[in-house]
């Protein structure tokens, strides 16, 4: 979500994990078809709220997984900046 959009508080604690499984769960309820319109507005609103929280935390992710790096030797250390 963006700056004038907050995730609601809900989806801004969940783990990665919880995240995913719950939207995974509103697209089965969305491709089922049989949600009222405005159930269906509003699954795909938090949808999108959860989208980007699993967005988020993956980009959280993968700056932590480039900030390390391998040494020549084979150990492991914290990318610095120059």
């Amino acid at each position: 979500m963006s700056a004038t959009h907050p995730a609601p508080a809900d989806i801004a604690a969940m783990s990665f994990e919880d995240a995913l499984a719950e939207l995974e769960r509103i697209v089965k309820g969305l491709e089922g078809g049989q949600l009222k319109l405005e159930d269906a507005i509003g699954a795909y609103e938090r949808g999108a709220a959860l989208r980007a929280h699993c967005e988020a935390k993956l980009a959280e992710a993968d700056a932590r997984v480039q900030a390390i790096v391998a040494a020549a030797d084979g150990s492991l250390s914290l990318k610095t900046e120059n």
